[in-house]
């Protein structure tokens, strides 16, 4: 994609010996469960990863509180070898590390990889974003449909971020942090190989600067590749500015007036499907006040996703948010046009904050098998 600016925070992560040895903020080596396996299924060791301590003391808006960064690797130890990530959660907890904390000072959990050299290490080429997963409010845990995951070298290291958010609570002061798992299988303990799975994303944009609201598109027929973005205002600064082959600025990150907004948004571009195949989980990420987000086919005329959230009660944030999870899955198309529908209802009287983002894990046809022992892992 031509985006402006190009903002991958796993860039500059090394693969080798002592790369990117990340220390969480309770142990110089994550603490690691072992679940035992099933008769359908191997060992399934969790990594897991406490955050700095966030002071929460006033009001702050989405992507506005305190964060961090955190270089982590999987497995300690410095011998290569091929794992499968099959499931991540993130959730909030006190200071202490294990009581249970209001999931209401959830903002996001993300989690990144140098993707990059990733794809150099396997011998694939196509473009992918660096994010692996983001949590957020209404969703803690991605587990995979049994029989899939993601294939990595141990020795490959993660960006870990977190960040807080308060849309509720004053005149108190909390501490609290992300409690993060990753949970992996390895290759050598397979009782049956696992399908690969590889990301693809989705972004609702609304336009910012140019004459029309179709992103990547020259010309764009409105029966043909949907609803035009709505033109908008970027709800902060700091990033989240795309611009496309056309001159045309968009965000990723805009403010909702009071009412019910409706958000078209054509992906095809963004999403760059390279290749037919099957997705088998998706993740959505929305703020408070969304009521869903839709992934419509445009050439088969057709929704194939269409998530719905539960907001919480007595107070501004989300409790659910759907996904999807499927061994079967449904199938996925390179030459499809495909169109994101978000829809929020602002029910304040200010401007509040919004973004509505996909994140498609489909079937890894280009895979070619473990690169343990080629010269891309040495």
């Amino acid at each position: 994609h031509d985006i402006e600016p190009q903002r991958h925070p796993g860039a500059g992560l090394g693969v080798g010996p002592g790369a990117g040895r990340g220390v969480p903020a309770s142990a110089a080596e994550p603490p690691v469960r072992v679940l035992p396996p099933t008769s359908d299924r191997p060992l399934v060791y969790p990594a897991e990863y406490l955050s700095p301590i966030y002071t929460v003391a006033k009001l702050y808006r989405s992507m506005m509180g305190p964060q961090s960064m955190q270089t982590i690797r999987v497995v300690p130890g410095e011998r290569p070898e091929l794992i499968w990530v099959t499931g991540y959660s993130a959730e909030m907890v006190k200071a202490d590390g294990t009581s249970p904390q209001s999931q209401e000072f959830m903002c996001h959990s993300n989690l990144d990889i140098n993707m990059p050299q990733h794809l150099k290490i396997f011998g694939l080429e196509r473009i992918s974003p660096n994010r692996v997963f983001t949590l957020s409010q209404g969703q803690q845990r991605i587990r995979f449909p049994e029989g899939f995951g993601m294939p990595i070298v141990s020795l490959e290291a993660f960006r870990l971020t977190t960040q807080v958010l308060n849309l509720n609570q004053t005149g108190q002061s909390f501490d609290v942090r992300h409690k993060v798992s990753i949970e992996y299988v390895r290759d050598a303990e397979l009782k049956a190989p696992l399908k690969p799975l590889f990301q693809l994303s989705a972004n609702s944009m609304v336009l910012v600067e140019g004459k029309d609201g179709y992103f990547g598109l020259p010309e764009a027929d409105p029966n043909v590749h949907g609803t035009g973005c709505l033109v908008g205002t970027s709800a902060s600064d700091s990033g989240g500015l795309y611009r496309d082959d056309y001159g045309r600025r968009f965000t990723a990150h805009w403010q909702v007036k009071p009412g019910r907004e409706v958000n078209n948004t054509n992906v095809t571009r963004f999403m760059s499907v390279p290749f037919d195949t099957t997705v088998h989980y998706i993740a959505v990420h929305l703020h408070p006040f969304a009521e869903s987000l839709e992934l419509r086919d445009l050439t088969a005329g057709k929704t194939v996703y269409h998530s719905k959230v539960r907001p919480s009660e007595g107070r501004i944030g989300l409790d659910h948010v759907d996904y999807y999870a499927s061994a079967a899955g449904f199938p996925i198309y390179k030459s499809h046009e495909y169109e994101l529908v978000s829809v929020y209802d602002n029910t304040t009287a200010e401007q509040q904050d919004s973004m509505a983002v996909m994140y498609l894990y489909a079937l890894d046809k280009d895979y070619k098998g473990s690169p343990i022992g080629t010269a891309a892992s040495r």
